[in-house]
């Protein structure tokens, strides 16, 4: 018997260093494909010496995969003129990625899917009612400008999906009021962290690791560090972080922020308006190694967004025995048990401040444990393969019925 096919359709590149839920998931289900599975991508390309449009033998993470990019793609962190989405989509058009098993994790590619025969599965990262509804900067989600445009659109391509599957339960929820005879298709599932790279040390290491770091950027031995990691984008807010950071009142921290993205140079503009620049960090786009150490080795980590479903970072530095300040959004506050972070009620700097106030002068109230416990039942190992493994007993069933048939 053949294998099935899995295509997965995503704007970007799993060999390039960039920070997103969305990437690190695909990632996520590249590596724990079972080797029953043929596992195909359809992303954007790096180099552009490098030929697009091509079906090319590949490896990432010890996995053989196939893959495709449609166009070259220097940074998905950054917004162009054109959004990649749009030119994603318009790469799409006129092509037949036709599999048994199809996964999206944007709606709009999926015109170009609508007649592809096969089973089709889309993702939904964030709480879509909340994400149209957030005030601020309307350029920053292009659709906020016409909710009902994009609501229309949606109402026109999501029959097509087997599968929609949500990580935020209010999103779920949502679907199912929307969409009344589709219910049956649409499930909550977990989002998943790389327990095999996200992992925690003993307190003896972290001690040790955390001075190595202090070292390195030239501060105080007994530096405490707080991490932001996530897209440099007004959903994630990091402007609010760095304003709470600045209220923090509390000697010898210091603000590390990974990622990359179009606040990068306002963040710098503010930090140095504070007068907090040097107690902050850039660090940049980091892989998902160099990210995992220095996870391991700071006092908390803040999510500031505006809006989520459940970010993988956060199970990522729950992972590695680190606690979490969040605002009140996504699946986040319902995660959090008292011991293994603190929510924020309200999306201020005093809240965020006070919140971190209590997680780096009460660290026993917060111990590595629980935190790793809290993320334990989100592990990929487990999650992933459950997914896998009803896609295989679907398989399975159709290729019984075909058989009979015959």
């Amino acid at each position: 018997m053949r294998k099935p096919v899995l295509t997965i359709f995503y704007q970007f590149n799993p060999w390039n260093a960039t920070i997103g839920g969305i990437q690190t998931l695909i990632n996520t289900f590249i590596k724990y494909a079972p080797s029953e599975f043929q596992v195909r991508l359809v992303g954007t390309g790096v180099d552009p010496k490098k030929p697009v449009g091509e079906w090319q033998q590949a490896e990432f993470a010890g996995r053989e995969i196939n893959f495709l990019p449609l166009f070259t793609l220097q940074n998905d962190n950054v917004r162009n003129l054109i959004p990649t989405t749009l030119k994603y989509t318009a790469a799409l058009l006129g092509r037949d990625f036709a599999s048994d098993f199809m996964h999206f994790h944007r709606i709009e590619p999926t015109i170009a899917a609508i007649n592809w025969q096969g089973e089709k599965t889309l993702f939904i990262h964030n709480d879509i009612r909340t994400q149209m509804q957030a005030t601020g900067n309307k350029k920053a989600i292009l659709w906020r400008r016409f909710p009902a445009a994009y609501f229309a659109l949606e109402g026109l391509l999501v029959r097509q999906f087997s599968q929609i599957l949500s990580c935020n339960t209010d999103a779920a929820q949502l679907y199912k009021q929307r969409y009344p005879t589709l219910q049956d298709r649409v499930a909550y599932i977990k989002n998943s962290f790389d327990n095999e790279i996200f992992y925690p040390l003993t307190e003896d290491e972290r001690i040790v690791k955390r001075k190595e770091l202090a070292a390195r950027l030239g501060v105080d031995e007994e530096t405490r560090f707080v991490l932001f990691a996530g897209r440099l984008h007004p959903q994630k807010d990091p402007i609010l972080l760095v304003r709470a950071f600045a209220a923090l009142t509390v000697s010898n921290v210091h603000l590390l922020i990974a990622g990359d993205g179009e606040l990068g140079a306002e963040i710098c503009a503010e930090t140095a308006k504070l007068g907090i620049s040097h107690r902050v960090t850039m660090l940049g786009a980091l892989t998902q190694d160099k990210l995992a150490q220095i996870h391991r080795v700071c006092n908390a980590f803040v999510l500031s967004s505006a809006y989520e479903g459940l970010p993988l970072v956060v199970l990522e530095a729950l992972g590695s025995g680190t606690p979490v300040v969040t605002t009140e959004c996504g699946e986040t506050p319902k995660l959090l048990s008292a011991d293994s972070g603190v929510v924020c009620s309200e999306r201020t700097p005093a809240c965020i401040a006070d919140a971190l106030r209590k997680v780096l002068l009460h660290p026993a109230d917060y111990p590595t444990q629980s935190c790793v416990q809290t993320a334990k039942p989100y592990a990929a190992s487990t999650v992933v393969q459950q997914v896998y493994n009803e896609m295989w007993n679907r398989w399975e069933q159709r290729a019984s019925a075909v058989a009979v048939q015959v």
